[in-house]
């Protein structure tokens, strides 16, 4: 159990880092100018974070969590809501994938303050999701 616990932590440190950085990116303008990564460098880096890194730590965050909470027995309210917050972080990350689909098909510029935006949202989540996990607090439905 300590293993899984070890094991989703880290996965969940590794999501949480991507997921604000990939927002902020993806709306970001492709660098120009010397000494940057060409537009095409910067996406095929973009979407690597995305594919190779963010996704597979969102995969092995929630399939520990699930595991964990197989384990653990009763479910908790303050664990739906936590699920609940989760299940939101998962939207961002959707959100993030699509806005790189957009920047890489060139369809439309992807707008600067939607960044931001996202990325705020996801720290709020994140920071909601800390709050719940470290105080279990008692959350009536």
């Amino acid at each position: 159990m300590p293993w899984l616990k070890l094991l989703h932590i880290c996965a969940v440190i590794v999501w949480c880092g991507a997921l604000p950085y990939l927002a902020l990116a993806v709306a970001s303008r492709p660098p120009t100018g010397a000494g940057t990564l060409a537009p095409a460098r910067a996406s095929l880096l973009l979407r690597w974070v995305y594919v190779g890194v963010a996704t597979p730590a969102a995969l092995v965050a929630i399939a520990s969590g699930t595991a964990i909470f197989g384990l653990r027995g009763p479910l908790a309210a303050w664990l739906v809501a936590k699920l609940a917050l989760v299940a939101m972080l998962v939207l961002v990350h959707a959100a993030c994938g699509w806005l790189l689909l957009r920047r890489e098909q060139m369809r439309s510029n992807v707008p600067r303050a939607l960044g931001p935006a996202l990325a705020g949202l996801a720290s709020l989540l994140l920071m909601a999701v800390a709050w719940l996990v470290l105080g279990k607090p008692d959350v009536r439905a």
